[in-house]
Formats: structure tokens, sequence, C-alpha cells
């Protein structure tokens, strides 16, 4: 059985040598990058949710007797936290960061609803 060396081969073959590696870098493919940072609408919903927990935090300070701004915000809240909620993430950033996000709200108490969970699951089955 002959050996066939790198040297042998490369002086045997001459400029087909050389073609080859040009060749198969033109048809080189790179492997996409997985997508790990979350999208600018994730984010935006996560924000929406921060400013109106916030605001709903300053209606529950100021309550002076007047329910209605306290249950203005309260609504607000939910519904931004619903929509953080009901999102789709179908990337590895936005799956991360919403999973980060409402593990926190889950933490404070505040992922107890009926609606909360109904979201999550619709959020998930829209990726199938």
């Amino acid at each position: 059985m002959s050996t066939i060396d790198r040297r042998a081969l490369l002086l045997g073959c001459g400029s087909a040598v050389i073609a080859a590696p040009v060749a198969a870098a033109a048809f080189a493919v790179e492997p996409l990058p997985r997508d790990r940072e979350p999208s600018r609408d994730l984010l935006a919903l996560i924000n929406a949710h921060e400013t109106t927990y916030e605001a709903f935090g300053k209606a529950i300070q100021a309550m002076d007797g007047n329910n209605r701004d306290h249950d203005k915000a309260s609504r607000a809240e939910e519904k931004a936290l619903l929509a953080v909620c009901t999102y789709s993430a179908i990337s590895d950033g936005d799956r991360r960061t919403k999973a980060q996000y409402l593990l926190k709200i889950a933490a404070r108490g505040e992922l107890d609803l009926a609606e909360h969970m109904q979201a999550l699951l619709h959020s998930e089955m829209a990726k199938v």
C-alpha cells in the first residue's frame, strides 16, 4: 500500500490544488448565528409593563379615597402584563428574556390570574 504525503499531492496536482480551496470557499455556507438578543417588540412590551407597574404603584401610594385612578392603573398594568404573556417568543433571545422577566413577576406573586396562564399557553401554540 503506497502512502501519499501532502507534498507529493501538492506537486502532482499543480494548480488544481490551489483552485480547490478557492472553489470550496465560494460555496462555503456560514452557520446562521443563533438569535440571542431579544427583539425590539418584546423589549417594548416589557418596558410598557414596567412603566404601567410603576404607575400602578404610585396610584396605590397616592390613594386618597379615590379608587378610580387606582382601578384605571390596575387595568393598564394587567393589560400590559397580558401583552407580555401573549407575545409569541420565537428566537432564543426572546424566549430567554420573556422567561426571565415573567419569572421575576411570578416571584413577586403577580402572575396569578387564569388569563396569564391562558395567554402563556396560547403564545406557545402560536409557534407550532
